[in-house]
């Protein structure tokens, strides 16, 4: 890939997770922001955008790491495991849903019914089937389960920080911009390339 096609990649990722974060944020927030609104508070509305841009740059930030450090995951993979990549890929899928929903009840979840650590799993594999099927659709079918393993398993990854902290708003203030992100570029990679093997 050219230099100007990585610059165009980071700059437009950067820019996705900074609006998608902004967008998201007053949405999750808006609780704690629609005092802003009445009456119309310029400055704070302001101050609390360019903190969640801000805050929308790190997310871009953090895919963007995750995204380049599966690019080369991917490729030590295949050399290493070679045709049984793909099984390793998909038993690493398992793993980490498995550890979201289990390390996540067993540490906050005393009291609460086990659906509400599940359905986060559930629908992050979902949203990746949808996007790994759109990839493949675009490009070849072996590019199905590295594209869901992106999706899932490093999408989670990426999520720790928020895992960590446990905050609901926090939760999907990070993910849902990591996703967008991460679907970007995978969906993005293909064209920059102009191979159908990506």
């Amino acid at each position: 890939m050219k230099s100007r096609n990585w610059v165009y990649l980071f700059l437009t990722t950067l820019i996705i997770g900074g609006i998608s974060t902004v967008i998201i944020g007053f949405g999750v927030k808006w609780d704690e922001y629609s005092s802003l609104f009445i009456p119309f508070n310029l400055v704070e509305i302001l101050s609390v955008t360019l903190w969640l841009l801000g805050v929308g740059f790190i997310f871009s930030l953090i895919s963007q790491m995750g995204f380049f450090a599966y690019l080369t995951v991917h490729r030590f993979g295949l050399g290493l495991f070679k045709s049984l990549w793909n099984a390793v890929q998909i038993v690493l899928i398992a793993f980490v849903l498995f550890d979201l929903v289990y390390f996540r009840y067993i540490a906050y979840g005393e009291g609460q019914p086990l659906s509400e650590y599940i359905l986060p799993a559930v629908l992050i594999l979902l949203y990746g089937m949808i996007i790994a099927y759109w990839k493949m659709k675009e490009t070849n079918k072996g590019a199905f389960i590295p594209a869901l393993f992106f999706m899932v398993a490093v999408t989670i990854l990426e999520w720790v920080p928020a895992l960590r902290a446990d905050d609901k708003a926090w939760l999907l203030l990070m993910v849902l911009p990591l996703l967008i992100c991460n679907t970007w570029q995978l969906l993005i990679l293909h064209r920059l390339t102009k191979t159908a093997n990506s």
